[in-house]
């Protein structure tokens, strides 16, 4: 005999009544990343522009590049070390979604992100803002509708988060999808339902009030042939090796510098650091890479293969040395510069290769290494190369990416108080929210 089945109601109107708390948590996440990066893209002005001609120094000069990596290691160094909540838990070792912080941290947090943007750190805000969204939004959450649990309102925000980074709801739907959260008893787009109007709204905000846009200018690939479906697995996987490489460094890397135990030391020397690099690599190697890796394209007549892949280089150490000293910053927009930077070293050293294809293939390869997100991976090259022909040969190479990178650490530090560098471990960067409570109780018919 077969069990008899078991039918679930999902309570629309709870559906209808989280709407609107779900836009607002939208709206509110898109502000704030817009407010906090401009503010950032002032302070850079101020910083690489006019005080540089005060000195009678250009931008791009040696000097003032080393100068203000330095001194911008410094500000964020007396930040973390004096601000309440120290700026918040070291980025190194977190993920892009971790507990909401308390509120009496955020304003740290906050300046040490604008900092360290607007110093052309080699990281991005996803993890700063994420944590600052999340722990605003649950404390707002809490006291307008105390009904609703953290978990809800955190999910909310991921989302709406989500939405507004990337300029589309389909990065949140993705990346939820990928994650099944809630109870699974109830369909996937009910469970959704609240986050993607929250990411929809974000994105929505975000594409109103910026100029956001993550398309490069790439010679439109010719069509597939059998032989691409082989070059984009190659591709993939020497870009995915040399993830896990950086990712395998990491962890003992993050443990030595912590050996210097005042902060304000720490961040000055690994500004330092970083501003020798930049100087070794030049100003493309600054910031945390989207502006950056748009003027790649425009390079490939006067730079080598071992020039594109000297930037790559240079920017995945900055990446590794500015997340170690504790930066407040994300990895996956610096990682993304690194994929492209790549996917030109294939372009320029084997003409025959279409250059969509190899940048392509490159950046899904060391965005899987680096976040174990198979579909957040493919969703950033449709958005820097929106080519729909693409498409297959992509889903090729991430597989095959993947493949290569399940069971080995992700690019993330191991806690300092962790034993091994492998317990890094190969989970999903992002941790799922837990929205079983979300669309309220199931009734069951």
């Amino acid at each position: 005999m077969t069990e008899p089945t078991t039918e679930f109601r999902v309570p629309v109107r709870q559906l209808l009544e989280l709407t609107i708390p779900a836009a607002l948590v939208g709206i509110l996440c898109g502000l704030l990343l817009i407010g906090l990066s401009a503010l950032a893209s002032v302070v850079e002005g101020w910083l690489w522009d006019d005080l540089s001609g005060l000195f009678g120094l250009d931008r791009d000069s040696p000097v003032w590049i080393v100068v203000i990596l330095t001194l911008t290691g410094l500000l964020v160094g007396l930040v973390i070390r004096f601000a309440p909540g120290h700026a918040g838990p070291d980025p190194a070792s977190a993920g892009l979604v971790e507990p909401p912080l308390p509120p009496r941290v955020l304003p740290g947090l906050a300046l040490a992100m604008v900092l360290m943007l607007a110093g052309g750190v080699s990281l991005g805000p996803e993890n700063p803002i994420m944590a600052i969204n999340a722990a605003l939004v649950v404390w707002l959450g809490a006291r307008v509708a105390g009904r609703v649990g953290v978990p809800q309102w955190m999910a909310l925000s991921t989302a709406g988060t989500l939405g507004a980074m990337f300029g589309t709801p389909l990065a949140a739907a993705l990346m939820f999808s990928e994650l099944d959260p809630g109870d699974r008893r109830i369909p996937l787009w009910d469970r959704l339902f609240a986050p993607l109007v929250s990411s929809s709204t974000g994105a929505l905000t975000m594409l109103l009030l910026s100029d956001l846009d993550f398309a490069m200018d790439v010679p439109a690939y010719p069509g597939i042939q059998v032989a691409d479906l082989a070059i984009a697995v190659a591709v993939s996987l020497g870009a995915a090796a040399v993830g896990l490489l950086a990712a395998y460094v990491f962890t003992p890397l993050h443990r030595f510098v912590h050996r210097v135990r005042q902060p304000v030391l720490l961040l000055t020397l690994g500004g330092l650091v970083l501003g020798l690099l930049g100087v070794l690599g030049g100003p493309i190697t600054l910031f945390k890479g989207l502006e950056q890796m748009k003027q790649l394209p425009g390079m490939v007549g006067e730079t080598t293969a071992l020039g594109f892949l000297a930037f790559a280089l240079i920017k995945l150490v900055a990446l590794l040395v500015a997340s170690s000293v504790g930066f407040r910053g994300g990895r996956i927009f610096p990682a993304t510069f690194v994929g492209v930077a790549l996917g030109y070293t294939v372009a320029v050293a084997f003409p025959s290769v279409p250059t969509a294809l190899a940048v392509g293939s490159a950046t899904v390869g060391i965005i899987v290494a680096a976040t174990r997100s198979g579909w957040l991976s493919i969703f950033l090259v449709v958005a820097i190369i929106p080519q729909a022909t693409l498409i297959p040969p992509l889903l090729f190479a991430t597989l095959a990416a993947w493949l290569l990178v399940t069971n080995r650490p992700e690019l993330r530090a191991a806690p300092l108080d962790e034993p091994t560098p492998a317990e890094a471990g190969s989970g999903a960067s992002l941790t799922p929210p837990d929205t079983t409570e979300e669309q309220g109780s199931v009734d069951r018919t």
